[in-house]
């Protein structure tokens, strides 16, 4: 709705059917199980990510960072444009835990794509989002910086693919 008409927004909902990492299960040769192997198609097609998480207990919840350590061993997430979205001014742990979490897996953490929208407690949907312009311009200053940077990304990558 506030994405540039040109960008396609695909929310990924199926983190609750990730198994448990398991080291054993990622190694060379191994194969990965299909909804493993599904995500990392999804992140792998994806030219950015937004991402939005609360926080539990002063840290990322369980099933975003078992989605991550999935992708840590393979190479989806390498260089790959990521914005933060924290909608809770209290969520101040979590959102530090997962780009510490991003940096490590060698992501590009896009600064204007960063940003807090003060929603808790709001009750504000998508449209509710759109329909107050303060909220609205913020959003989509970090949905234009994270285009920007998606396009240098997709460039990097035609230059690395044509290099082969």
């Amino acid at each position: 709705m506030l994405a540039p008409p040109t960008v396609n927004v695909k929310i990924f909902d199926g983190l609750d059917g990730l198994p448990h990492f398991n080291p054993d299960l990622d190694v060379e040769g191994a194969i990965a199980p299909a909804a493993v192997q599904n995500f990392r198609g999804e992140i792998g097609a994806a030219d950015a990510l937004l991402i939005c998480t609360p926080e539990y207990a002063h840290g990322v919840p369980g099933v975003l960072k078992n989605a991550l350590d999935w992708l840590v061993s393979s190479s989806e997430m390498l260089f790959k444009p990521i914005g933060l979205l924290n909608v809770s001014p209290r969520s101040t742990h979590a959102h530090a835990s997962l780009a510490e979490t991003l940096r490590t897996m060698s992501t590009v953490i896009v600064d204007g794509a960063v940003l807090e929208l003060p929603l808790a407690g709001t009750r504000l949907d998508a449209d509710g989002i759109a329909a107050n312009p303060a909220l609205a311009e913020k959003l989509r200053a970090a949905l234009l910086a994270l285009v920007d940077a998606a396009a240098e990304y997709r460039l990097r990558r035609q230059e690395l693919t044509e290099a082969r």
